[in-house]
């Protein structure tokens, strides 16, 4: 069963359960989904691998919505943008965890042969690809600064 599929079975179960948020945010990743399968250019179809990059993308922007409403001092907003990105998460890879991110990033430090900052594009472009969907992209770049720093 592809992510697609197991999407559109998981509304069933949410509208069963009467999960309102899971509801709400599965919906809206079908959504996605679909306007991702009928873009030109789609053949519709969308890979697994595709999939999962729109939900990092949503799990992105709930976060940073959920930031924004607790500098605007709206906690209750904040509170439903993080219970959609929780929700999002149980579609996404396990994280890595900032030692095993230092630790596959040095490996790749070691791999590239960077010694410097301003070898910094050619770690990012190895890192990104190997490690899509387990570390955020921020978190990434901050990280390979410092050791390259």
């Amino acid at each position: 069963m592809d992510l697609f599929d197991k999407v559109s079975e998981d509304i069933k179960s949410a509208m069963k359960a009467k999960d309102k948020v899971a509801l709400e945010t599965l919906r809206n990743i079908k959504k996605v989904f679909l306007e991702a399968k009928t873009a030109p250019g789609a053949n519709d179809t969308l890979s697994d691998a595709d999939a999962l990059k729109l939900i990092q993308k949503l799990s992105k922007q709930g976060k940073d919505a959920a930031a924004i409403y607790v500098q605007q001092g709206r906690q209750d907003l904040a509170d439903e943008e993080l219970a959609q990105v929780k929700v999002m998460e149980r579609y996404l890879p396990q994280q890595m965890t900032p030692e095993e991110l230092e630790a596959a990033l040095r490996d790749i430090i070691a791999q590239t042969g960077a010694t410097s900052g301003k070898d910094m594009g050619k770690v990012m472009g190895v890192a990104t690809k190997q490690l899509a969907g387990r570390a955020e992209g921020r978190a990434i770049s901050a990280k390979v600064k410092e050791l390259l720093g």
